[in-house]
């Protein structure tokens, strides 16, 4: 059974499109330009931060964002920002009696903007600089699963990616859905990870509700 749904943050509920375009502004590169290398990151299997170092050798993003912010310029995202199935996804697992969580690796300012956009939609709301781990360490998901008041078999936990969602919470025995969307998934899609991991593959948030209904009724 699962009992509860758990989404990631970037490119599951908030598309980051308009954030990454800020990026390669401040490093004062075309946006085309840092989408190609930022893409080509990813394919080869590197961290995506390693992109920054490409325009920039030692870039260090949490102090740059502090720099962003002391300038007037901080990483931001809004009610535009948020994926058109969200609302509607969110509302039809309520209506299903599901818990909602939202839980990435996000920071402290990011945290505070998705209390704003979801308290009144999900139960619980975390980010891994609430918590002091960050996907894909174990430590997040045991983070999780001390917050879900539900077995860990019991949770599903729903991501982009394979490398920093799919894998880890799998091994941490939780359910997952992998959503195809954003430079990740659509990388990683076909792999054989991708394609075998995954206790759902879905291409909209909104196929989440009647599957999960289609698996419990099964597991009766």
């Amino acid at each position: 059974m699962i009992r509860a749904v758990i989404f990631d943050v970037g490119e599951c509920l908030v598309d980051e499109t308009t954030e990454y375009g800020t990026w390669a502004d401040w490093l004062g590169v075309p946006r085309h330009t840092f989408h190609a290398m930022f893409g080509a990151v990813i394919a080869q299997g590197r961290d995506y931060r390693e992109t920054f170092q490409e325009f920039r050798p030692g870039f260090e993003l949490y102090a740059e964002r502090e720099r962003r912010a002391q300038a007037g310029q901080p990483e931001t995202f809004g009610e535009a920002d948020v994926y058109p199935d969200v609302r509607d996804a969110l509302a039809a697992l309520r209506a299903d009696g599901l818990w909602l969580g939202i839980a990435g690796n996000q920071t402290v300012r990011a945290g505070r903007i998705l209390r704003e956009l979801f308290s009144q939609d999900v139960d619980l709301i975390g980010t891994s600089d609430d918590w002091g781990a960050a996907k894909p360490a174990p430590e997040f998901f045991e983070r999780v699963a001390e917050a879900v008041p539900v077995a860990v078999e019991e949770m599903l936990y729903v991501g982009d990616r394979v490398d920093n969602d799919i894998r880890p919470a799998h091994q941490a025995g939780l359910h997952t859905a992998l959503v195809r969307r954003g430079p990740w998934a659509t990388i990683q899609w076909g792999t054989e990870e991708a394609e075998k991991l995954p206790t759902f593959r879905v291409e909209s948030l909104l196929e989440l509700s009647g599957l999960i209904s289609q698996f419990n009724g099964s597991a009766r």
